[in-house]
């Protein structure tokens, strides 16, 4: 990893050490046959599934937020995670998530063992193609578009169920019906749950199902705190302490047979610098819409506009981000070695990727909160693309 992790990009490793491959990985462990080019490697320095060999249940716990480079500060807040950091428990290795560096594309590209290009939920906000309308993948409502439709892959708990693996998915209730879990976790049942103890309570008890079983598990505390008191802060700190009762918890009930994989959606960086869109009605020209998240923004702009919106935006910007064109951020693997033709169609006409401590707000249709908030996410620095992967087993 960059020793900088706030100057330097990260490139999505596809295929030897992202988030879509941690499923592939874990099915291949419990059994579960895997297509011919699926990536069968435990993602820990590239050790082999042997080192699972005897493991029937495996509980994966993501903490949205819990960026590998901030293990250091965490470290403070709690025994568990230092011990990890330490190299003290368990076995901790750097994975990438995937592009974007935000919570609807990571979330997806775990679930589904896929890059964004072949499941197609590319950004955190993006125009259909048919209607024009934006979607915003984490409040959506799963009316338009069809989820089933929109990412039409089988996800990775359809593959484990269909071969009699028990798939439990342990998360907010609330949760349960939204277009991103019809899209993403088909194939799993839904376990309710809220604070880190009923989360832990929850995955343990999951476990304990059936012969062989896949249990993944979601807590938001420290990217929510993250974003509205930043990396590093005496609440994020707060955060960091309750969630990893949710690591403790599973560990003291994780059966013999069984191992613990503790991952991460992305990092985050503390935004120093804003451009505020509302406030540049001149680089609203020629643009029909703009999607993505603070930190990558696709700009989607009227028929024949894009040279004029590339000038405007790369004056705006100079060289606090990097703009390119869909064809050049699709050539470069940003979203995976294979991009579908439905998945290409939803990416901007240009692509604003952030570099440092700087972000795109002030985008019409955003809550006015999101130009406020302090931690963000969705860039290729380290310090967003870096995550941990934890694997802990009993035996």
């Amino acid at each position: 990893m960059p020793s900088s992790p706030y100057t330097a990009d990260t490139r999505p490793a596809y295929g030897t050490g992202t988030l879509a491959d941690v499923m592939p990985t874990a099915l291949a462990a419990l059994g579960v046959p895997q297509p011919a080019d699926s990536p069968a490697v435990l993602l820990r320095g590239g050790g082999a599934t042997g080192e699972l060999d005897g493991v029937r249940r495996i509980a994966v716990l993501l903490l949205d937020g819990f960026g590998y480079h901030l293990l250091g500060q965490a470290a403070q807040a709690s025994a568990t995670v230092g011990a990890v950091h330490h190299g003290e428990l368990g076995t901790l290795t750097a994975i990438t998530a995937t592009v974007p560096s935000s919570t609807p594309i990571s979330l997806a590209s775990l679930a589904c063992g896929l890059p964004p290009g072949e499941h197609g939920i590319i950004g955190f906000t993006v125009r259909v193609p048919d209607t024009g309308d934006l979607v915003t993948h984490i409040r959506w409502d799963g009316s338009s578009p069809d989820p089933e439709t929109w990412q039409p892959a089988p996800t990775a708990f359809e593959r484990a169920s269909a071969d009699g693996v028990e798939c439990t998915i342990v998360s907010n209730g609330a949760f349960r019906a939204t277009g991103l879990t019809r899209a993403i976790y088909r194939g799993a049942d839904w376990l309710p749950a809220t604070s880190p103890r009923e989360v832990a309570e929850g995955a343990v008890a999951a476990l304990a199902r059936g012969d062989r079983s896949l249990v993944y598990a979601y807590l938001p505390d420290v990217d929510t705190a993250g974003h509205f008191h930043g990396v590093g802060s005496p609440d994020w700190l707060e955060a960091v302490a309750e969630v990893s009762e949710a690591i403790d918890g599973i560990l003291a009930g994780l059966p013999r047979d069984a191992a613990l994989f503790v991952t991460a959606d992305h990092g985050m960086v503390n935004v120093t610098d804003r451009l505020h869109v509302d406030e540049r009605p001149d680089l609203l020209h020629g643009v029909d819409v703009i999607g993505g998240d603070g930190r990558m923004r696709y700009l989607y702009a009227l028929p024949g506009a894009v040279e004029d919106v590339r000038a405007a935006w790369s004056a705006a910007v100079g060289d606090r981000a990097e703009l390119i064109d869909r064809d050049e951020a699709v050539d470069r693997g940003w979203f995976g070695p294979k991009v579908t033709d439905a998945a290409r169609e939803r990416i901007g006409d240009l692509v604003v990727a952030c570099k440092g401590t700087f972000a795109v707000v002030g985008v019409e249709g955003e809550p006015p909160h999101v130009a406020r908030l302090i931690g963000q996410h969705g860039g290729l620095t380290a310090a967003e693309m870096a995550v941990p992967l934890w694997t802990y087993r009993t035996g």
